[in-house]
């Protein structure tokens, strides 16, 4: 098994390319340890001193590591806690997995079901490359509130690609959106 990894725009997250299917359909987010219960990959990866948060895409894996830690030092071992999850055949997650947004019901949800399509064709393609992934959480009177996962959240550029790439893309094809802000995980 041979792993690429590519670097991202944030410096705390590397991109692990296995070379094989990671997800079936969507993303899953493991800000920390404790929320990898349900992944045998993410909790071997977390199991490498000095991992901060673990990302599935499709073919994917985003690990963000913490400040101060060395990518030299602690690369070789996620490498082989990526190849050693792989050959032990059990499954990348257990269990069913969440939907990526966030559902809504209300009187909003004409311009909801148009954000949530601009994210899926326009947007999550362009930050998967990055390792990255952004979901919609809410939408309230004109504001929209995105999750920012793996690469994006805590890149030093992802304020940038808020407000001048997903913001000025939802206001010209959603004249009822008026502002998008990030929202913690």
């Amino acid at each position: 098994m041979f792993i690429q990894t590519e670097s991202t725009p944030n410096p705390a997250t590397l991109k692990f390319l296995p070379g094989l299917a990671v997800l079936d359909v969507g993303t899953a987010d493991f800000p920390n340890a404790e929320a990898a219960t349900k992944s045998p990959l993410a909790r071997r990866i977390f199991a490498v001193q000095g991992v901060t948060g673990v990302f599935f895409g499709l073919d994917f894996v985003t690990v963000t590591k913490a400040e101060g830690i060395d990518w030299q030092h602690i690369k070789p071992a996620i490498l082989g806690a990526v190849m050693e999850h792989y050959q032990s055949g059990q499954p990348v997650l257990e269990g069913e997995q969440a939907a990526a947004h966030a559902s809504h019901d209300g009187p909003d949800g004409a311009i909801i079901t148009q954000i949530k399509e601009l994210l899926d064709t326009r947007v999550r393609p362009a930050v998967a490359q990055d390792g990255g992934d952004i979901t919609f959480h809410g939408f309230d009177r004109g504001v929209v509130y995105l999750h920012m996962k793996g690469a994006c959240a805590g890149c030093p550029s992802s304020t940038l690609t808020l407000k001048m790439g997903i913001e000025n893309l939802l206001r010209h094809y959603i004249p009822e959106v008026t502002e998008v802000r990030p929202v913690a995980a």
